[in-house]
C-alpha cells in the first residue's frame, strides 16, 4: 500500500448549520465509503430516489452555487465549498448523508471541513488512485469572462482573475498549485457579496441564511464584519476555493493548468462539459508507482496529488 491508494475518512464526521440560501437547518454526516465508489450524496430525508452524484453533468443550477440534480428532482445545493475540502484533502471516496436540499454554510469558507476531516484522519486502501490528464487546450468564453484548461506536466495550476468596480474589491489576481502551494488561505476564505445586492438576491429566493457570520459583506468602502478580512486576497482566493469544488465534479483529481478570468460556476460547469465532449482532451489514468506515464517524472509531486 503507497500514497498513491484511493482514501477515505476513517471514522463517521458530522456537520450542522444553516443552508445559506434556504435558510434552513441541515444535517450531514460524511461516512467512510469503499474504493471506486466516489463522493455520492445521500438525500437520507426522503425515502426513495434519494442518491446524487456529484458530476458536472448532473449540475442543475449554477446561480450564487452549485446544485446537483437527480433524473427524479431530488437535489442537493451549494456543495462547492465541501468539494473543494475533500478534493484538497484528497478524499476519493465518501457517503454525504443529508437531511435537507443544501450542505451548511458554516462560516462561509471550507475551514471546518478541513480542520475536522484532518482531525478525524483519512484511511488508505489498496486501490490506486485515479486521475484525470488533460491533453488539449479548451478554453470557454462568454462575453469579457472565459476560462481555460490545457495540458501540464504534474500539477493543478489555477489563476484567477477577478474584477469588481467595488474599490474594496477591486481587481485581485492569485494563482496557486493545488498539490505543492500552502492551501490554508484558500480554503479559509469566504463567500463574499455587495451590500447594495443583498435586497435583490433575496427577493429571488436566495441568500435567505445569509449572515455576517457566514459572508464577507462590503458596503462602499469598507468590509462589514468585525474582523475585516482573514487574508488580503480573501475575495479572489474564495473564488478559487469555489473553483476547486466544481473542478472535482469531474470525478477525479485533474492535471492540468486553469486559467479564469471574471469566472464562477456556470463558466467552470460549462468548461467541464467541454472539455468531456471530445474523448481527445483528457486521459483518465490508474496512477501506480510501478506503471507511471512517462510524462511524469517527478514522483514527488506525483506523492503530493495523493
Amino acid at each position: 500500500m503507497t500514497l498513491l491508494n484511493q482514501k477515505t475518512l476513517k471514522n463517521s464526521l458530522n456537520f450542522s448549520g444553516i443552508g445559506l440560501h434556504s435558510g434552513k437547518i441541515s444535517n450531514i454526516c460524511l461516512r467512510p465509503s469503499e474504493p471506486n465508489t466516489g463522493i455520492v450524496f445521500k438525500r437520507v430525508d426522503l425515502k426513495t430516489n434519494n442518491i446524487i452524484y456529484p458530476n458536472f453533468s448532473n449540475v442543475s443550477d449554477t446561480f450564487l452555487n452549485t446544485t446537483i440534480s437527480n433524473e427524479f428532482g431530488a437535489k442537493v445545493s451549494t456543495i462547492e465549498h465541501l468539494m473543494g475540502a475533500l478534493y484538497g484533502l484528497g478524499v476519493d471516496n465518501v457517503l454525504i448523508e443529508i437531511d435537507n436540499d443544501e450542505v451548511p454554510i458554516l462560516d462561509g469558507s471550507a475551514k471546518e471541513f478541513i480542520e475536522k476531516i484532518i482531525t478525524i484522519g483519512l484511511r488508505k486502501s489498496e486501490a490506486p488512485i485515479k486521475i484525470i490528464k488533460i491533453n488539449k487546450k479548451v478554453i470557454f468564453k462568454e462575453k469579457e469572462r472565459f476560462i481555460s484548461i490545457e495540458p501540464s506536466k504534474l500539477s493543478l495550476d489555477i489563476d484567477f482573475e477577478l474584477k469588481y468596480k467595488n474599490s474594496v474589491i477591486r481587481n485581485q489576481k492569485n494563482k496557486v498549485n493545488i498539490y505543492e502551494d500552502d492551501l490554508n488561505d484558500i480554503f479559509n476564505s469566504r463567500t463574499f457579496c455587495l451590500f447594495e445586492d443583498i435586497e435583490n438576491i433575496k427577493k429571488k429566493g436566495f441568500a435567505q441564511g445569509g449572515s455576517l457570520d457566514n459572508a464577507v459583506v462590503v458596503k462602499d468602502d469598507k468590509v462589514l464584519n468585525n474582523h475585516g478580512l482573514r487574508n488580503k486576497f480573501e475575495f479572489v482566493n474564495h473564488k478559487i476555493l469555489d473553483c476547486i469544488g466544481d473542478l472535482y465534479t469531474s470525478g477525479y483529481r485533474i492535471i492540468a493548468s486553469v486559467t479564469c478570468s471574471q469566472g464562477g460556476h456556470y463558466l467552470t460547469n460549462q468548461l467541464l462539459k467541454k472539455v468531456f465532449e471530445n474523448k481527445d482532451n483528457f486521459s483518465i489514468i490508474e496512477i501506480q508507482e510501478r506503471n507511471l506515464p512517462h510524462s511524469i517524472i517527478n514522483k514527488r509531486l506525483l506523492r503530493s496529488i495523493a
